[in-house]
Protein backbone atom coordinates (compact mmCIF):
# COMPACT_ATOMS: atom_id res chain seq x y z
CA UNK A 1 0.00 0.00 0.00
CA UNK A 2 1.31 3.44 -0.93
CA UNK A 3 1.81 6.11 1.73
CA UNK A 4 -0.64 9.02 1.92
CA UNK A 5 1.12 12.39 1.74
CA UNK A 6 -1.13 15.29 2.77
CA UNK A 7 -1.12 18.06 0.12
CA UNK A 8 -0.24 20.72 2.69
CA UNK A 9 1.36 23.22 0.34
CA UNK A 10 -1.69 23.36 -1.90
CA UNK A 11 -4.03 23.55 1.08
CA UNK A 12 -2.11 26.51 2.54
CA UNK A 13 -2.06 28.23 -0.87
CA UNK A 14 -5.83 27.80 -1.20
CA UNK A 15 -6.55 29.02 2.33
CA UNK A 16 -4.38 32.12 2.07
CA UNK A 17 -4.80 33.12 -1.58
CA UNK A 18 -8.32 31.97 -2.53
CA UNK A 19 -10.32 31.54 0.69
CA UNK A 20 -8.92 34.80 2.13
CA UNK A 21 -8.09 33.40 5.56
CA UNK A 22 -7.08 36.89 6.74
CA UNK A 23 -10.69 38.03 6.23
CA UNK A 24 -12.01 35.01 8.13
CA UNK A 25 -9.64 35.83 11.00
CA UNK A 26 -11.31 39.24 11.25
CA UNK A 27 -14.69 37.66 12.04
CA UNK A 28 -15.85 37.61 15.68
CA UNK A 29 -14.20 34.80 17.62
CA UNK A 30 -11.75 33.81 14.87
CA UNK A 31 -8.92 36.18 15.73
CA UNK A 32 -6.50 33.35 16.42
CA UNK A 33 -6.96 31.82 12.94
CA UNK A 34 -3.69 33.20 11.58
CA UNK A 35 -1.74 31.58 8.73
CA UNK A 36 0.77 30.30 11.28
CA UNK A 37 -1.94 28.61 13.34
CA UNK A 38 -3.55 27.19 10.21
CA UNK A 39 -0.21 25.78 9.11
CA UNK A 40 0.34 24.16 12.50
CA UNK A 41 -3.15 22.62 12.53
CA UNK A 42 -2.80 21.30 8.99
CA UNK A 43 0.61 19.81 9.71
CA UNK A 44 -0.60 18.03 12.85
CA UNK A 45 -3.73 16.79 11.09
CA UNK A 46 -1.60 15.59 8.19
CA UNK A 47 0.58 13.55 10.51
CA UNK A 48 -2.47 11.99 12.16
CA UNK A 49 -4.15 11.24 8.83
CA UNK A 50 -1.05 9.68 7.26
CA UNK A 51 0.37 7.84 10.27
CA UNK A 52 -2.71 6.81 12.27
CA UNK A 53 -5.76 6.73 9.98
CA UNK A 54 -4.37 5.81 6.56
CA UNK A 55 -2.67 2.56 7.67
CA UNK A 56 -6.11 1.27 8.79
CA UNK A 57 -7.82 1.87 5.47
CA UNK A 58 -6.86 -1.30 3.61
CA UNK A 59 -6.84 -3.61 6.62
CA UNK A 60 -10.23 -2.29 7.71
CA UNK A 61 -11.61 -2.90 4.23
CA UNK A 62 -10.35 -6.50 4.27
CA UNK A 63 -11.47 -7.34 7.80
CA UNK A 64 -14.72 -5.38 7.79
CA UNK A 65 -17.23 -5.05 10.62
CA UNK A 66 -18.77 -8.16 12.18
CA UNK A 67 -21.80 -8.70 14.42
CA UNK A 68 -20.95 -10.62 17.58
CA UNK A 69 -23.65 -11.33 20.18
CA UNK A 70 -25.83 -8.62 18.68
CA UNK A 71 -23.08 -5.99 18.85
CA UNK A 72 -20.99 -4.69 15.92
CA UNK A 73 -17.23 -5.15 16.31
CA UNK A 74 -14.89 -2.78 14.50
CA UNK A 75 -11.73 -3.99 12.71
CA UNK A 76 -8.43 -4.33 14.55
CA UNK A 77 -6.77 -1.04 15.46
CA UNK A 78 -9.83 1.18 15.01
CA UNK A 79 -10.67 1.54 18.70
CA UNK A 80 -7.11 2.62 19.51
CA UNK A 81 -7.05 5.07 16.59
CA UNK A 82 -10.38 6.62 17.55
CA UNK A 83 -9.27 6.96 21.19
CA UNK A 84 -6.21 8.89 20.00
CA UNK A 85 -8.47 10.97 17.71
CA UNK A 86 -10.60 12.02 20.68
CA UNK A 87 -7.62 12.53 22.98
CA UNK A 88 -6.04 14.90 20.45
CA UNK A 89 -9.24 16.98 20.37
CA UNK A 90 -9.95 16.59 16.66
CA UNK A 91 -13.76 16.10 16.96
CA UNK A 92 -14.07 19.50 18.68
CA UNK A 93 -12.03 21.47 16.14
CA UNK A 94 -14.76 23.83 14.88
CA UNK A 95 -17.29 23.56 17.75
CA UNK A 96 -17.98 26.67 19.88
CA UNK A 97 -15.85 27.16 22.98
CA UNK A 98 -18.87 27.28 25.26
CA UNK A 99 -19.66 23.69 24.26
CA UNK A 100 -16.12 22.46 24.71
CA UNK A 101 -14.92 23.13 21.18
CA UNK A 102 -11.85 24.90 19.82
CA UNK A 103 -13.88 27.43 17.79
CA UNK A 104 -11.69 27.32 14.67
CA UNK A 105 -13.16 28.46 11.34
CA UNK A 106 -15.08 26.03 9.18
CA UNK A 107 -12.78 26.75 6.24
CA UNK A 108 -9.82 25.35 8.18
CA UNK A 109 -11.88 22.42 9.47
CA UNK A 110 -12.86 21.57 5.88
CA UNK A 111 -9.22 21.18 4.86
CA UNK A 112 -8.62 18.94 7.86
CA UNK A 113 -11.70 16.90 7.01
CA UNK A 114 -10.40 16.30 3.50
CA UNK A 115 -7.34 14.66 5.06
CA UNK A 116 -9.47 12.39 7.27
CA UNK A 117 -11.27 11.25 4.12
CA UNK A 118 -8.04 10.66 2.26
CA UNK A 119 -6.75 8.64 5.18
CA UNK A 120 -9.95 6.57 5.33
CA UNK A 121 -13.38 7.82 4.39
CA UNK A 122 -14.83 4.99 6.50
CA UNK A 123 -13.10 6.52 9.54
CA UNK A 124 -14.04 10.08 8.63
CA UNK A 125 -17.75 9.23 8.41
CA UNK A 126 -18.03 8.83 12.19
CA UNK A 127 -17.11 12.42 13.02
CA UNK A 128 -19.13 13.69 10.02
CA UNK A 129 -22.35 12.22 11.39
CA UNK A 130 -21.64 13.20 14.98
CA UNK A 131 -20.92 16.78 13.96
CA UNK A 132 -24.24 16.91 12.11
CA UNK A 133 -26.12 15.59 15.14
CA UNK A 134 -24.39 18.18 17.32
CA UNK A 135 -25.51 20.96 14.96
CA UNK A 136 -29.13 19.83 15.17
CA UNK A 137 -29.11 19.73 18.96
CA UNK A 138 -27.37 23.11 19.10
CA UNK A 139 -30.05 24.74 16.95
CA UNK A 140 -33.20 22.86 17.96
CA UNK A 141 -32.55 20.92 21.16
CA UNK A 142 -33.87 22.01 24.54
CA UNK A 143 -31.41 23.28 27.16
CA UNK A 144 -31.87 19.99 28.99
CA UNK A 145 -30.96 17.94 25.91
CA UNK A 146 -27.99 20.16 25.17
CA UNK A 147 -26.70 19.89 28.72
CA UNK A 148 -27.15 16.12 28.79
CA UNK A 149 -25.62 15.21 25.45
CA UNK A 150 -23.63 18.00 23.76
CA UNK A 151 -20.44 18.09 25.85
CA UNK A 152 -19.69 14.41 25.32
CA UNK A 153 -20.77 14.48 21.68
CA UNK A 154 -18.63 17.53 20.93
CA UNK A 155 -15.59 15.88 22.53
CA UNK A 156 -16.20 12.65 20.61
CA UNK A 157 -16.66 10.62 23.80
CA UNK A 158 -20.14 9.78 22.46
CA UNK A 159 -21.17 9.77 18.79
CA UNK A 160 -24.36 10.60 16.90
CA UNK A 161 -26.33 9.31 13.94
CA UNK A 162 -28.95 10.37 11.43
CA UNK A 163 -31.82 7.83 11.41
CA UNK A 164 -34.21 8.37 8.50
CA UNK A 165 -34.68 5.47 6.10
CA UNK A 166 -37.13 2.60 6.56
CA UNK A 167 -37.53 -0.63 4.54
CA UNK A 168 -40.80 0.47 2.94
CA UNK A 169 -40.07 4.20 2.77
CA UNK A 170 -38.72 5.34 -0.57
CA UNK A 171 -39.42 8.88 0.60
CA UNK A 172 -39.62 10.47 4.02
CA UNK A 173 -43.37 11.03 3.77
CA UNK A 174 -43.81 7.24 4.15
CA UNK A 175 -42.09 7.03 7.56
CA UNK A 176 -43.98 4.63 9.86
CA UNK A 177 -41.86 4.57 13.01
CA UNK A 178 -44.27 5.64 15.72
CA UNK A 179 -43.72 7.62 18.90
CA UNK A 180 -46.05 7.40 21.88
CA UNK A 181 -46.12 10.04 24.59
CA UNK A 182 -45.08 8.82 28.05
CA UNK A 183 -46.18 10.18 31.41
CA UNK A 184 -42.72 11.56 32.20
CA UNK A 185 -42.66 13.79 29.12
CA UNK A 186 -40.50 11.46 27.05
CA UNK A 187 -41.70 9.25 24.18
CA UNK A 188 -41.56 5.53 23.35
CA UNK A 189 -40.49 4.68 19.81
CA UNK A 190 -41.30 1.55 17.82
CA UNK A 191 -39.99 0.89 14.30
CA UNK A 192 -37.22 -0.39 12.07
CA UNK A 193 -34.65 1.76 10.26
CA UNK A 194 -32.16 0.72 7.58
CA UNK A 195 -28.89 2.08 6.14
CA UNK A 196 -27.89 3.67 9.47
CA UNK A 197 -24.21 4.56 9.22
CA UNK A 198 -22.37 3.90 12.49
CA UNK A 199 -25.72 2.88 13.96
CA UNK A 200 -23.85 0.87 16.57
CA UNK A 201 -20.18 0.15 17.25
CA UNK A 202 -17.69 -0.53 20.01
CA UNK A 203 -15.63 2.64 19.71
CA UNK A 204 -17.62 4.58 22.33
CA UNK A 205 -19.97 3.65 25.19
CA UNK A 206 -22.98 5.61 23.90
CA UNK A 207 -24.53 6.55 20.56
CA UNK A 208 -27.19 9.28 20.34
CA UNK A 209 -29.61 8.58 17.49
CA UNK A 210 -31.62 11.39 15.91
CA UNK A 211 -34.71 9.51 14.74
CA UNK A 212 -37.60 10.58 12.53
CA UNK A 213 -40.93 9.20 13.74
CA UNK A 214 -44.65 10.01 13.89
CA UNK A 215 -46.43 10.93 17.08
CA UNK A 216 -49.87 9.36 17.39
CA UNK A 217 -52.46 11.57 15.71
CA UNK A 218 -49.91 13.48 13.63
CA UNK A 219 -50.88 14.73 10.13
CA UNK A 220 -50.11 12.49 7.17
CA UNK A 221 -47.07 13.01 4.97
CA UNK A 222 -44.00 15.06 5.79
CA UNK A 223 -46.03 17.53 7.89
CA UNK A 224 -46.50 14.88 10.56
CA UNK A 225 -42.88 13.88 11.16
CA UNK A 226 -41.12 14.65 14.43
CA UNK A 227 -37.50 14.28 15.50
CA UNK A 228 -36.30 12.48 18.62
CA UNK A 229 -33.00 12.00 20.41
CA UNK A 230 -32.78 8.30 21.27
CA UNK A 231 -29.65 7.24 23.18
CA UNK A 232 -28.25 3.75 22.92
CA UNK A 233 -27.71 3.87 26.71
CA UNK A 234 -29.93 5.97 28.96
CA UNK A 235 -28.25 8.75 30.92
CA UNK A 236 -28.87 9.19 34.63
CA UNK A 237 -29.54 12.56 36.28
CA UNK A 238 -25.93 12.78 37.44
CA UNK A 239 -24.66 12.24 33.89
CA UNK A 240 -23.58 8.64 34.39
CA UNK A 241 -24.68 5.88 32.04
CA UNK A 242 -27.67 3.82 33.11
CA UNK A 243 -29.66 1.04 31.48
CA UNK A 244 -29.40 -0.01 27.85
CA UNK A 245 -32.25 1.53 25.87
CA UNK A 246 -34.68 -0.59 23.85
CA UNK A 247 -32.68 -0.16 20.65
CA UNK A 248 -30.33 -2.60 18.92
CA UNK A 249 -28.51 -3.37 15.70
CA UNK A 250 -30.33 -6.24 13.98
CA UNK A 251 -27.76 -6.74 11.24
CA UNK A 252 -24.95 -5.07 9.31
CA UNK A 253 -25.53 -4.27 5.65
CA UNK A 254 -23.25 -6.00 3.13
CA UNK A 255 -21.98 -3.20 0.90
CA UNK A 256 -19.91 -2.65 -2.24
CA UNK A 257 -17.49 -0.46 -0.28
CA UNK A 258 -16.96 1.16 3.11
CA UNK A 259 -16.53 -2.28 4.63
CA UNK A 260 -15.07 -0.82 7.82
CA UNK A 261 -18.17 1.31 8.41
CA UNK A 262 -20.98 -0.36 10.40
CA UNK A 263 -24.08 0.37 8.32
CA UNK A 264 -26.83 -1.13 10.43
CA UNK A 265 -30.43 -2.21 10.37
CA UNK A 266 -31.70 -0.77 13.65
CA UNK A 267 -34.70 -1.94 15.68
CA UNK A 268 -36.32 0.60 18.00
CA UNK A 269 -38.76 -0.75 20.54
CA UNK A 270 -38.68 -4.55 20.45
CA UNK A 271 -40.12 -4.41 23.97
CA UNK A 272 -41.72 -1.55 25.86
CA UNK A 273 -40.31 0.98 23.41
CA UNK A 274 -37.13 2.94 22.92
CA UNK A 275 -37.02 5.99 25.17
CA UNK A 276 -36.75 9.13 23.07
CA UNK A 277 -36.77 12.85 23.76
CA UNK A 278 -38.47 15.31 21.44
CA UNK A 279 -36.12 17.67 19.60
CA UNK A 280 -37.81 21.03 19.16
CA UNK A 281 -41.54 20.84 18.47
CA UNK A 282 -43.75 18.02 17.26
CA UNK A 283 -44.29 17.75 13.49
CA UNK A 284 -41.22 19.87 12.63
CA UNK A 285 -38.77 16.97 12.48
CA UNK A 286 -37.99 17.22 8.80
CA UNK A 287 -37.17 20.90 9.16
CA UNK A 288 -34.69 20.09 11.94
CA UNK A 289 -33.21 17.12 10.14
CA UNK A 290 -32.37 19.31 7.17
CA UNK A 291 -29.93 21.17 9.45
CA UNK A 292 -27.97 17.93 9.58
CA UNK A 293 -28.56 16.99 5.95
CA UNK A 294 -27.34 20.35 4.59
CA UNK A 295 -24.07 20.16 6.51
CA UNK A 296 -23.74 16.52 5.46
CA UNK A 297 -24.07 17.42 1.78
CA UNK A 298 -20.97 19.58 1.91
CA UNK A 299 -19.14 17.01 4.02
CA UNK A 300 -19.89 14.28 1.50
CA UNK A 301 -18.49 16.53 -1.21
CA UNK A 302 -15.27 16.65 0.81
CA UNK A 303 -15.32 12.86 0.79
CA UNK A 304 -15.23 13.00 -2.99
CA UNK A 305 -12.16 15.25 -2.89
CA UNK A 306 -10.39 13.16 -0.25
CA UNK A 307 -10.96 9.91 -2.11
CA UNK A 308 -9.85 11.50 -5.38
CA UNK A 309 -6.61 12.73 -3.80
CA UNK A 310 -5.81 9.29 -2.40
CA UNK A 311 -6.60 7.58 -5.72
CA UNK A 312 -4.39 10.11 -7.54
CA UNK A 313 -1.47 9.63 -5.17
CA UNK A 314 -1.66 5.87 -5.54
CA UNK A 315 -1.81 6.09 -9.35
CA UNK A 316 1.07 8.57 -9.41
CA UNK A 317 3.23 6.32 -7.22
CA UNK A 318 2.52 3.33 -9.44
CA UNK A 319 3.25 5.31 -12.61
CA UNK A 320 6.64 6.32 -11.22
CA UNK A 321 7.55 2.76 -10.27
CA UNK A 322 6.10 0.65 -13.10
CA UNK A 323 8.63 0.19 -15.91
CA UNK A 324 7.05 -0.75 -19.22
CA UNK A 325 7.80 0.12 -22.83
CA UNK A 326 10.16 2.65 -24.34
CA UNK A 327 9.57 6.37 -24.44
CA UNK A 328 8.06 7.39 -27.76
CA UNK A 329 10.46 9.82 -29.41
CA UNK A 330 13.10 9.08 -26.78
CA UNK A 331 16.80 8.87 -27.53
CA UNK A 332 17.32 5.31 -26.28
CA UNK A 333 15.56 1.97 -26.45
CA UNK A 334 15.69 1.56 -22.66
CA UNK A 335 12.41 0.81 -20.95
CA UNK A 336 10.97 3.65 -18.88
CA UNK A 337 8.48 4.17 -16.08
CA UNK A 338 4.99 4.55 -17.49
CA UNK A 339 4.79 8.13 -16.22
CA UNK A 340 6.90 8.95 -19.31
CA UNK A 341 4.09 7.84 -21.62
CA UNK A 342 1.95 10.76 -22.89
CA UNK A 343 -1.47 9.25 -22.20
CA UNK A 344 -0.54 8.28 -18.65
CA UNK A 345 0.65 11.84 -18.08
CA UNK A 346 -2.65 13.12 -19.48
CA UNK A 347 -4.61 10.96 -17.05
CA UNK A 348 -2.52 12.00 -14.08
CA UNK A 349 -2.87 15.68 -14.98
CA UNK A 350 -6.61 15.24 -15.45
CA UNK A 351 -6.78 13.82 -11.94
CA UNK A 352 -4.49 16.44 -10.40
CA UNK A 353 -6.08 19.49 -12.04
CA UNK A 354 -9.63 18.51 -11.10
CA UNK A 355 -8.65 17.75 -7.50
CA UNK A 356 -7.01 21.15 -7.13
CA UNK A 357 -10.01 22.83 -8.75
CA UNK A 358 -12.45 21.09 -6.38
CA UNK A 359 -10.28 21.85 -3.36
CA UNK A 360 -10.23 25.54 -4.30
CA UNK A 361 -13.99 25.76 -4.82
CA UNK A 362 -14.67 23.85 -1.58
CA UNK A 363 -12.46 26.23 0.40
CA UNK A 364 -14.16 29.29 -1.07
CA UNK A 365 -17.54 27.79 -0.19
CA UNK A 366 -16.42 27.00 3.36
CA UNK A 367 -15.14 30.56 3.77
CA UNK A 368 -18.52 31.86 2.61
CA UNK A 369 -20.20 29.67 5.24
CA UNK A 370 -18.06 31.32 7.89
CA UNK A 371 -18.90 34.76 6.51
CA UNK A 372 -22.62 33.96 6.29
CA UNK A 373 -22.61 32.92 9.94
CA UNK A 374 -20.52 35.67 11.51
CA UNK A 375 -20.08 38.74 9.32
CA UNK A 376 -21.52 41.81 11.03
CA UNK A 377 -22.98 43.27 7.81
CA UNK A 378 -26.40 41.72 7.00
CA UNK A 379 -26.01 42.35 3.26
CA UNK A 380 -22.62 40.61 3.22
CA UNK A 381 -24.05 37.69 5.19
CA UNK A 382 -26.95 37.36 2.76
CA UNK A 383 -24.68 37.47 -0.28
CA UNK A 384 -22.44 34.73 1.09
CA UNK A 385 -25.44 32.62 2.09
CA UNK A 386 -26.91 32.93 -1.42
CA UNK A 387 -23.60 31.78 -2.91
CA UNK A 388 -23.43 28.78 -0.54
CA UNK A 389 -27.00 27.74 -1.30
CA UNK A 390 -26.40 28.01 -5.04
CA UNK A 391 -23.20 25.98 -4.96
CA UNK A 392 -24.22 23.32 -2.43
CA UNK A 393 -25.68 20.94 -5.05
CA UNK A 394 -22.41 21.30 -6.97
CA UNK A 395 -20.39 20.41 -3.89
CA UNK A 396 -22.48 17.33 -3.23
CA UNK A 397 -23.12 16.30 -6.83
CA UNK A 398 -20.17 17.40 -8.97
CA UNK A 399 -17.45 16.82 -6.37
CA UNK A 400 -18.58 13.25 -5.79
CA UNK A 401 -19.16 12.42 -9.47
CA UNK A 402 -15.71 13.81 -10.24
CA UNK A 403 -14.18 11.91 -7.33
CA UNK A 404 -15.76 8.71 -8.62
CA UNK A 405 -14.37 9.32 -12.11
CA UNK A 406 -10.91 10.07 -10.72
CA UNK A 407 -10.96 6.85 -8.68
CA UNK A 408 -11.88 4.96 -11.85
CA UNK A 409 -9.13 6.70 -13.80
CA UNK A 410 -6.68 5.66 -11.07
CA UNK A 411 -7.45 2.02 -11.87
CA UNK A 412 -6.89 2.76 -15.56
CA UNK A 413 -3.42 4.13 -14.80
CA UNK A 414 -2.61 0.84 -13.04
CA UNK A 415 -3.84 -1.22 -15.96
CA UNK A 416 -4.80 -4.81 -15.22
CA UNK A 417 -3.31 -4.88 -11.74
CA UNK A 418 -5.64 -2.04 -10.74
CA UNK A 419 -8.52 -4.49 -11.11
CA UNK A 420 -6.92 -6.79 -8.53
CA UNK A 421 -7.97 -6.04 -4.95
CA UNK A 422 -4.49 -6.59 -3.51
CA UNK A 423 -3.28 -3.53 -5.39
CA UNK A 424 -5.60 -1.32 -3.33
CA UNK A 425 -6.68 0.96 -6.19
CA UNK A 426 -10.10 -0.67 -6.48
CA UNK A 427 -11.06 0.18 -2.92
CA UNK A 428 -11.16 3.90 -3.69
CA UNK A 429 -13.59 3.26 -6.54
CA UNK A 430 -15.79 1.02 -4.38
CA UNK A 431 -15.78 3.49 -1.49
CA UNK A 432 -16.46 6.46 -3.79
CA UNK A 433 -19.50 4.84 -5.40
CA UNK A 434 -21.83 5.60 -2.49
CA UNK A 435 -20.86 9.28 -2.27
CA UNK A 436 -22.92 10.13 -5.36
CA UNK A 437 -25.95 8.43 -3.79
CA UNK A 438 -26.32 9.14 -0.08
CA UNK A 439 -27.47 12.51 1.25
CA UNK A 440 -29.38 12.88 -2.01
CA UNK A 441 -28.39 11.39 -5.37
CA UNK A 442 -26.76 13.50 -8.05
CA UNK A 443 -30.12 13.67 -9.83
CA UNK A 444 -31.75 15.09 -6.71
CA UNK A 445 -28.97 17.67 -6.38
CA UNK A 446 -29.39 18.65 -10.03
CA UNK A 447 -33.15 19.05 -9.61
CA UNK A 448 -32.58 21.21 -6.54
CA UNK A 449 -30.08 23.35 -8.44
CA UNK A 450 -32.24 23.94 -11.50
CA UNK A 451 -35.60 24.03 -9.73
CA UNK A 452 -34.94 26.02 -6.57
CA UNK A 453 -31.75 27.89 -7.42
CA UNK A 454 -32.25 28.74 -11.12
CA UNK A 455 -35.89 28.36 -12.17
CA UNK A 456 -37.69 29.80 -9.16
CA UNK A 457 -34.96 32.37 -8.58
CA UNK A 458 -35.06 33.54 -12.18
CA UNK A 459 -31.27 33.23 -12.37
CA UNK A 460 -30.58 36.13 -10.00
CA UNK A 461 -28.21 34.35 -7.62
CA UNK A 462 -26.15 32.77 -10.38
CA UNK A 463 -26.12 36.08 -12.25
CA UNK A 464 -24.33 37.69 -9.29
CA UNK A 465 -21.73 34.90 -9.34
CA UNK A 466 -21.21 35.25 -13.09
CA UNK A 467 -20.36 38.93 -12.58
CA UNK A 468 -17.55 37.84 -10.23
CA UNK A 469 -16.41 35.25 -12.75
CA UNK A 470 -16.27 37.85 -15.51
CA UNK A 471 -13.94 40.07 -13.47
CA UNK A 472 -11.44 37.23 -13.07
CA UNK A 473 -11.75 36.38 -16.75
CA UNK A 474 -11.04 40.00 -17.70
CA UNK A 475 -7.98 40.10 -15.44
CA UNK A 476 -6.68 36.93 -17.06
CA UNK A 477 -7.26 37.98 -20.66
CA UNK A 478 -5.55 41.35 -20.14
CA UNK A 479 -2.53 39.79 -18.41
CA UNK A 480 1.01 40.04 -19.79
CA UNK A 481 1.61 36.31 -19.19
CA UNK A 482 0.60 34.23 -22.22
CA UNK A 483 -0.37 31.22 -20.10
CA UNK A 484 -2.79 33.36 -18.10
CA UNK A 485 -4.30 34.85 -21.23
CA UNK A 486 -4.90 31.34 -22.55
CA UNK A 487 -6.64 30.38 -19.28
CA UNK A 488 -8.74 33.53 -19.56
CA UNK A 489 -9.79 32.66 -23.10
CA UNK A 490 -11.03 29.24 -22.04
CA UNK A 491 -12.78 30.71 -19.00
CA UNK A 492 -14.47 33.25 -21.27
CA UNK A 493 -15.90 30.43 -23.39
CA UNK A 494 -16.99 28.51 -20.32
CA UNK A 495 -18.77 31.49 -18.79
CA UNK A 496 -20.47 32.17 -22.12
CA UNK A 497 -21.73 28.59 -22.26
CA UNK A 498 -22.94 28.90 -18.67
CA UNK A 499 -24.80 32.15 -19.42
CA UNK A 500 -26.49 30.58 -22.45
CA UNK A 501 -27.53 27.55 -20.40
CA UNK A 502 -28.95 29.71 -17.58
CA UNK A 503 -30.93 31.82 -20.05
CA UNK A 504 -32.33 28.68 -21.66
CA UNK A 505 -33.29 27.09 -18.34
CA UNK A 506 -35.00 30.24 -17.01
CA UNK A 507 -37.09 30.55 -20.17
CA UNK A 508 -37.87 26.85 -20.17
CA UNK A 509 -38.91 26.91 -16.52
CA UNK A 510 -41.54 29.54 -17.21
CA UNK A 511 -43.36 27.07 -19.48
CA UNK A 512 -43.19 24.15 -17.05
CA UNK A 513 -40.48 22.31 -15.15
CA UNK A 514 -40.03 19.14 -17.20
CA UNK A 515 -37.81 20.41 -20.06
CA UNK A 516 -35.61 22.34 -17.67
CA UNK A 517 -35.24 19.38 -15.32
CA UNK A 518 -34.36 17.14 -18.27
CA UNK A 519 -31.20 19.22 -18.63
CA UNK A 520 -30.48 19.51 -14.92
CA UNK A 521 -27.78 16.83 -14.80
CA UNK A 522 -25.65 18.39 -17.55
CA UNK A 523 -26.22 21.81 -16.00
CA UNK A 524 -24.90 20.70 -12.61
CA UNK A 525 -21.76 19.44 -14.33
CA UNK A 526 -21.45 22.63 -16.36
CA UNK A 527 -21.73 24.86 -13.31
CA UNK A 528 -19.22 22.73 -11.42
CA UNK A 529 -16.68 22.83 -14.26
CA UNK A 530 -17.00 26.59 -14.82
CA UNK A 531 -17.13 27.57 -11.13
CA UNK A 532 -14.03 25.47 -10.43
CA UNK A 533 -12.42 26.97 -13.55
CA UNK A 534 -13.12 30.42 -12.11
CA UNK A 535 -11.19 29.43 -8.99
CA UNK A 536 -8.36 27.97 -11.08
CA UNK A 537 -8.19 31.31 -12.87
CA UNK A 538 -7.87 33.06 -9.51
CA UNK A 539 -5.21 30.52 -8.53
CA UNK A 540 -3.21 31.26 -11.67
CA UNK A 541 -3.36 35.01 -10.99
CA UNK A 542 -2.23 34.49 -7.39
CA UNK A 543 0.59 32.14 -8.38
CA UNK A 544 1.87 34.61 -10.97
CA UNK A 545 1.82 37.41 -8.41
CA UNK A 546 3.70 35.31 -5.84
CA UNK A 547 6.28 34.26 -8.41
CA UNK A 548 7.52 37.84 -8.52
CA UNK A 549 8.98 37.41 -5.04
CA UNK A 550 9.75 33.69 -5.36
CA UNK A 551 10.76 33.15 -9.01
CA UNK A 552 12.31 29.74 -8.36
CA UNK A 553 9.17 28.15 -6.89
CA UNK A 554 8.33 24.90 -8.65
CA UNK A 555 4.99 24.79 -6.83
CA UNK A 556 3.88 28.17 -8.23
CA UNK A 557 5.18 27.42 -11.72
CA UNK A 558 3.38 24.09 -11.85
CA UNK A 559 0.24 25.65 -10.37
CA UNK A 560 -0.04 27.91 -13.42
CA UNK A 561 0.58 24.99 -15.77
CA UNK A 562 -2.02 22.89 -13.95
CA UNK A 563 -4.54 25.71 -14.28
CA UNK A 564 -3.76 25.89 -18.00
CA UNK A 565 -4.30 22.14 -18.34
CA UNK A 566 -7.66 22.47 -16.55
CA UNK A 567 -8.69 25.19 -18.98
CA UNK A 568 -7.68 23.21 -22.07
CA UNK A 569 -8.93 19.78 -21.00
CA UNK A 570 -11.79 20.37 -18.54
CA UNK A 571 -13.26 23.82 -19.19
CA UNK A 572 -13.31 22.98 -22.89
CA UNK A 573 -16.13 20.50 -22.18
CA UNK A 574 -18.53 23.36 -21.48
CA UNK A 575 -19.67 23.72 -25.09
CA UNK A 576 -20.93 20.15 -25.30
CA UNK A 577 -22.77 20.49 -22.00
CA UNK A 578 -24.35 23.77 -23.11
CA UNK A 579 -25.60 22.07 -26.27
CA UNK A 580 -27.07 19.21 -24.25
CA UNK A 581 -28.95 21.72 -22.08
CA UNK A 582 -30.06 24.23 -24.71
CA UNK A 583 -30.74 21.94 -27.65
CA UNK A 584 -30.76 18.37 -26.49
CA UNK A 585 -32.48 18.10 -23.11
CA UNK A 586 -35.98 18.05 -24.56
CA UNK A 587 -35.19 14.93 -26.55
CA UNK A 588 -35.39 12.86 -23.37
CA UNK A 589 -39.08 13.70 -23.11
CA UNK A 590 -39.92 12.43 -26.60
CA UNK A 591 -39.50 8.75 -25.73
CA UNK A 592 -42.37 6.64 -24.44
CA UNK A 593 -41.73 4.40 -21.46
CA UNK A 594 -41.66 1.40 -23.78
CA UNK A 595 -38.64 2.83 -25.62
CA UNK A 596 -36.30 2.29 -22.69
Amino acid sequence: MSQYTPPLQDMQFVLNELADLHEIAALPGYGEATPDLARAVLEEAGVFASEVIAPLNHSGDIEGVRLEGGAPRMPAGWAQAYARFVEAGWPALSAPEEQGGQNLPGVLAAAVEEMWNSGSVAFGLLSLLSRGAVNVLRHAGSPELQQRYLPRMVSGEWTGTMVLTEPQAGCLSAVRTRATRAADGSYRLHGTKIFITYGDHDLVPNVVHLVLARVEGAPAGTKGISLFAVPKVLVNEDGSLGEHNDVRAVSIERKLGLHATPTCVMAFGDGAGAVGYLVGEENRGLEYMFIMMNSARFAVGLEGIGLAERAYQKARAYARERVQGVEQGGETSAKVAIIRHPDVRRMLLSMKSRIEAMRALAAVMAASMDQAALNQDPEVRDAHQAFVELMMPVAKGWFTETGLDIASMGIQVHGGVGFIEETGAAQYLRDARITTIYEGTTGIQAMDLVGRKIGRDGGRAIGAVIVRMRQVQADLESHAHAELRAIGAQLNKGIGDLEAAVESLVKSWEGGPKPALAGSGPFLELLGIVAAGWQMGRAALAADRLLASDPGSDFLTYKILTCRFYGDHVLSKSAGLRHAIVSGSGATLEFSDAAF
